[in-house]
C-alpha cells in the first residue's frame, strides 16, 4: 500500500520528528476528518507499506532522517513557486529550498523526487512574464535534479474564496498560454511537465497528462508492478488520477499559511491545533480520547513482478 503524508499539512516542513518517533514505533494513527470519532490505525512496518509519499515545501527537516526511510520506496513534490511573502508567510527563501531540493535528489535520485510549481494565479505583480522568468530560473537549477515538474491552476475552493478573495481564477486561453511555454522551458532543462487536475488540453503541447501520483509514477520509483485493488484506486475529483488513499495528515494544521492553501479553513484552527501536537502521540494532532473508536486500517502489500526498465 501508499502511505501519503502531504495532502492535508506538511509533515517534513513541521513534524518531521512526529514522523520519525512514527517509524520507530512501527504504527500511526488517524483521525477521519469527517467523522472524528473514528480513527484507523496503520502499520507502518516495510512489510505493510510499499512506499511513502511525501509532498512539501521545506524538506530540510526530514533530510537527516532519510536512513530511516532506506527499507521503503519514496516520492517526493517539492513545492517551489515565486511567490513573496505576501502570499507564502511562512515557507523559505527559495534559495535554500532550491539548495534542499538539490541535496535531497542527490539521496533518493531523480526519479523518487519531482517540483511542483502551482497553484499558478494571475495578479499585477505575478503576470505571465514574471512567471515564465521564475519558472526558467528554477528549471535552471534543477536540471538533472529532477525529470518531472508539476503545474496547476489556482483552483477557487470555499476555503481559497474565504482565505484569498482577491484572487481570480485563471481563464483558458491564458491556462494555454502559459502551460504552452512553461512546457517548452521545461523541455530545455529535461523535465516533463505534468498537469495536475486540468484534463488533457496541455497534452498536445508535449504535456504528460496522466496525473503526477499515478500508480506509474510510484512504479517506477519501485521498479515493480503494483497490483493494487479496485477498492484502493479511489479519485478525490474526478478530473484526478492520482493515488491518493492512506493520507496521514490532519486539515488545519500546516503553518506555512498560505493564501491559496485547501487545507486550513482558518489561521486560528491552524494555531490552536498545532498547540495540541505533541511528537509522541499516535495521533498529529492531540491524542486517542475515551470514545474514540480505533480499528486496525486494512493493508496489503501490492509490489509484484519486477519492470523492464527497457520500457522506460
Amino acid at each position: 500500500m501508499i502511505i501519503q503524508t502531504g495532502m492535508r499539512t506538511d509533515i517534513p516542513a513541521f513534524y518531521a520528528e512526529w514522523f520519525r518517533n512514527r517509524l520507530a514505533a512501527g504504527f500511526v494513527c488517524v483521525r477521519n476528518p469527517f467523522n472524528p470519532r473514528l480513527v484507523a490505525r496503520y502499520d507502518l512496518s516495510p512489510d505493510a507499506v510499499d512506499l511513502i509519499g511525501f509532498c512539501t515545501k521545506n524538506p530540510a527537516p526530514m533530510l537527516p532522517y532519510l536512513p530511516l526511510l532506506k527499507p521503503y520506496g519514496q516520492h517526493w513534490f517539492v513545492t517551489i513557486t515565486g511567490y513573496g511573502k505576501e502570499i507564502e508567510p511562512n515557507a523559505p527563501a527559495k534559495t535554500i529550498v532550491l539548495r534542499d531540493f538539490q541535496r535531497l535528489a542527490e539521496a533518493v535520485g531523480p526519479n523518487a523526487v519531482g517540483w511542483r510549481y502551482d497553484p499558478i494565479f494571475l495578479s499585477p505583480r505575478y503576470t505571465t512574464e514574471f512567471h515564465f522568468q521564475t519558472f526558467e530560473k528554477f528549471a535552471a537549477a534543477l536540471a538533472g535534479y529532477t525529470r518531472d515538474v508539476v503545474i496547476s491552476f489556482i483552483d477557487l475552493y470555499q476555503k481559497v474564496k474565504r482565505n484569498f478573495p482577491e484572487v481570480r481564477e485563471v481563464d483558458p486561453l491564458q491556462r494555454l498560454a502559459i502551460g504552452k511555454e512553461l512546457i517548452r522551458i521545461a523541455a530545455v532543462y529535461g523535465m516533463t511537465v505534468r498537469p495536475c487536475g486540468e484534463g488533457d488540453a496541455l497534452a498536445a503541447f508535449g504535456a504528460d497528462c496522466g496525473g503526477c501520483m499515478t500508480a506509474a509514477t510510484y512504479e517506477r520509483v519501485l521498479g515493480k508492478r503494483l497490483n493494487i485493488p479496485k477498492s484502493d484506486r479511489k479519485r478525490i475529483r474526478a478530473e484526478c488520477a492520482c493515488l491518493l488513499s492512506s493520507d496521514i495528515g490532519a486539515y488545519d494544521s500546516c503553518a506555512h499559511l498560505c493564501r491559496y492553501c485547501y487545507a486550513n479553513a482558518r489561521i486560528e484552527a491552524v494555531k490552536a491545533n498545532r498547540k495540541l501536537h505533541d511528537p509522541d502521540s499516535p495521533l498529529l494532532i492531540g491524542h486517542i480520547q475515551p470514545g474514540d473508536r480505533v480499528y486496525q486500517a486494512k493493508q496489503t502489500k501490492w509490489a509484484g513482478a519486477q519492470l523492464d526498465f527497457a520500457l522506460f
